[in-house]
């Protein structure tokens, strides 16, 4: 799909008329319809805001990820010590083995809070 295409789909999914995108980023109705319609892209500042606007990664406005976490949700802090990124970082540098261990523990952990749930 193209940017544009891909940029008025999620503005219908989340609810927002042209204009209002266009009054967040201090721009015309016009230059919403213009991204929409792929005449012309914005440039990376208006991207990033794109991004905040919806709450969204630039990654996934650009299509290079179906995941759509922002930067502000991936800096959310778990504990004192870790965020969502920090969790996701140490996953990624796990060998094989204690990647399968992680897999097996986010199994259990999932089981036992849908049975915390019934409660």
């Amino acid at each position: 799909m193209e940017f544009g295409e891909f940029l008025a789909k999620l503005r219908r999914e989340k609810g927002f008329y042209q204009k209002e995108v266009a009054a967040y980023l201090n721009v015309t109705v016009a230059t919403i319809s213009n991204y929409e319609k792929g005449v012309h892209l914005p440039d990376l500042v208006t991207l990033v805001k794109l991004a905040d606007f919806y709450d969204v990664s630039t990654d996934y406005l650009l299509q290079r990820t179906k995941y759509k976490a922002s930067i502000r949700t991936l800096n959310k802090r778990l504990s004192a010590d870790y965020t969502i990124s920090d969790l996701m970082n140490t996953t990624l540098e796990l060998d094989r083995r204690n990647t399968n261990a992680l897999l097996d523990y986010y199994e259990l952990l999932k089981l036992r809070n849908s049975i915390s749930h019934v409660k």
